[in-house]
């Protein structure tokens, strides 16, 4: 039979009913209206996302003076410091992607650890938080052997040695173009002359008080005279962070590691019992890493290695769904949602046994990111049916309540450089505790390793014997900066998020909205978003899916919940003639592009 006569016969069958229920023919768009709910911003030269507007402007102000996209970078992540107390940090740490173009390395010889990717090379630079000399496996335990929560998240043992400055200055001098005091000055004079309290931030101190309040120096540091919050439109001055800062830009890495900053912060450890000592700081290095790099359907994924599990999960969720035809059965569909919540559970089973430190564990990187091994694991993937977490691994213990703040920013400049950064202090404001005299808050990430294996951490995560706590390890990450290419190997897309451990599956909604559904930015970041991670055994939903998606999704066995919004992918598309699209994630209030 003929296609136009099947047709024909087709729609002669259908009841009245039915067609009256058909689409009507596209109307010319008289109005001009576009196909997508959501739209990205433009620039015509290059552009910052972060999640404070006045962070991200500080960044834009460096790319319009000729600064390059780490320079942009590290300006802005100096002024989240400043500005996003909550997260943006100096005591704490993240990591660091970056892709430049080949061009622009012309009569430079490159890094040892650089990758040819696409047009051009990419690195990355790990400055993840690493535990202090006097660290060992029963360090977060109790007298009876259990997880003793108040050490792990609220005391100072709680705390990892800093990696922000270092890492940060690291970038700089391999990749900056700018001095680095004209990077800093904005940030001194932010905390000197203060920021103009907005109501997120007063609402997040408010929310914060009972921790803060615990402590002296945060009380003095974020309260009104007084013990009172912060009202929106208040002025918060910060001299002693900003004197730290006039240190760091003048001395370099000696002036966080070393002398009066470094001396006031191992005299609060011996005081309250904390570990971090004089050689901790003064040996702390930040680390210039290969960047692992995956594929999705020709484009070139390039992402971090550990000691972030960010890189192998992606690339591993990646290459089991490369093998579903996803795009023909439509964004967030339940045949969409089952297949990924599927593989978001066997790529955390892997995550959550293997990986660690690299310079401590041995780990199968090559098969866990091989696509035969994901080809084996997409066989087990039951086309219409969930399979239970205890048929996956043993049962776990308790899960304890997630801490999602991170903050991450992403840069791409005129010249199609793209970086992409997450730093964290684990818990909005980490243990609490700040540094006398020095104006900054310490990270509570020791957190992040198994203290006890079998029992979850704060994300509900639990890990494994490789992640044990031992002297210098840097404990296993979920952050997830990604950087994605053109099939060409032109420059396409910078991206990452907050969120503990629904970082990675934030990112893979992302990329798969934007590469495989064909939605723009704005629209790939906004879409609703699901999150598993093997143990708990459930499907963690945001709102905005159809009850009838969740009742097909109950009837293949997921078991879901309706959960906060995940994560806040403040994301960026270099565009083929020039110039940048951007999308800030407004699950967060106040993330803010900046173009030039």
């Amino acid at each position: 039979m003929a296609a136009a006569e099947f047709r024909r016969q087709r729609w002669a069958l259908l009841p009245l009913t039915a067609l009256a229920l058909l689409p009507l023919p596209a109307a010319a768009d008289v109005l001009q209206e576009a196909s997508q709910r959501f739209q990205p911003l433009w620039s015509a030269g290059g552009m910052v996302a972060s999640q404070e507007a006045e962070a991200s402007r500080v960044g834009r102000d460096v790319l319009r003076a000729g600064g390059n996209a780490v320079d942009a970078a590290v300006a802005t992540s100096f002024a989240l410091a400043v500005t996003h107390p909550q997260a943006g940090n100096l005591g704490g740490g993240g990591f660091l992607v970056l892709w430049r173009p080949e061009r622009l390395s012309r009569g430079r010889p490159p890094q040892p650890q650089e990758v040819p990717v696409g047009k051009g090379r990419a690195v990355t630079i790990n400055f993840r938080e690493s535990a202090p000399q006097a660290a060992g496996p029963d360090l977060l335990l109790d007298a009876s052997g259990a997880v003793d929560r108040r050490k792990a998240t609220r005391s100072l043992l709680s705390s990892g040695v800093p990696g922000t400055v270092a890492g940060l200055l690291l970038a700089h001098r391999h990749y900056g173009r700018l001095p680095l005091g004209r990077l800093i000055a904005p940030s001194i004079r932010l905390a000197e002359e203060g920021v103009v309290v907005s109501k997120a931030l007063a609402d997040s101190l408010e929310t914060a008080a009972p921790l803060l309040r615990t402590d002296p120096e945060s009380a003095r540091l974020f309260f009104r005279p007084g013990g009172q919050p912060y009202r929106p439109g208040e002025r918060l001055r910060q001299p002693q962070l900003g004197a730290t800062l006039r240190r760091i830009a003048a001395q370099g890495e000696r002036g966080f590691y070393q002398g009066p900053v470094a001396q006031e912060l191992v005299a609060l450890m011996r005081r309250r019992g904390g570990l971090i000592n004089a050689e901790d700081l003064s040996g702390y290095r930040a680390r210039v890493q290969p960047p692992l790099v995956g594929d999705w359907r020709g484009h070139p994924v390039i992402a971090m290695p550990p000691p972030s599990s960010g890189g192998v999960t992606l690339i591993q969720l990646l290459n089991i769904l490369e093998g579903f035809d996803l795009a023909s059965l439509g964004p967030n569909s339940a045949a969409v949602l089952h297949p990924m919540a599927e593989a978001m559970n066997l790529a955390y089973r892997d995550r959550n046994r293997w990986l660690g430190d690299p310079r401590f564990v041995a780990m199968p990187l090559e098969r866990l990111l091989s696509q035969g091994y994901a080809d084996e694991l997409r066989r087990t993937i039951r086309p219409e049916r969930h399979r239970p977490a205890r048929d996956l691994d043993p049962p776990a213990e308790g899960r304890s309540a997630e801490s999602p703040n991170t903050t991450h920013l992403s840069v791409i400049d005129r010249d199609g450089t793209m970086v992409s950064t997450t730093t964290t202090l684990n818990f909005p404001y980490g243990n609490g505790v700040s540094v006398p005299g020095a104006g900054f808050l310490l990270n509570n990430e020791m957190d992040d390793f198994t203290a006890l294996p079998g029992a979850a951490n704060a994300f509900g995560l639990v890990q494994g014997e490789a992640n044990a706590i031992a002297p210098r390890k840097q404990p296993l990450s979920s952050m997830a900066p990604t950087l994605v290419l053109t099939p060409g190997g032109d420059p396409l897309l910078a991206t990452g998020s907050p969120g503990g451990s629904r970082i990675i599956t934030t990112v893979l909604q992302v990329l798969l909205n934007r590469l495989e559904h064909g939605l723009n930015l704005a629209s790939a970041v906004a879409a609703s978003r699901i999150h598993s991670q093997h143990w708990p055994d459930e499907l963690a939903v945001e709102e905005g899916f159809s009850p009838d998606t969740l009742r097909l999704l109950e009837a293949m066995g997921h078991r879901w919940r309706l959960a906060p919004a995940m994560g806040a992918a403040h994301s960026l598309e270099a565009l083929p003639g020039g110039g940048t699209l951007g999308a800030v994630d407004q699950r967060r209030a106040e993330g803010a592009l900046a173009g030039e």
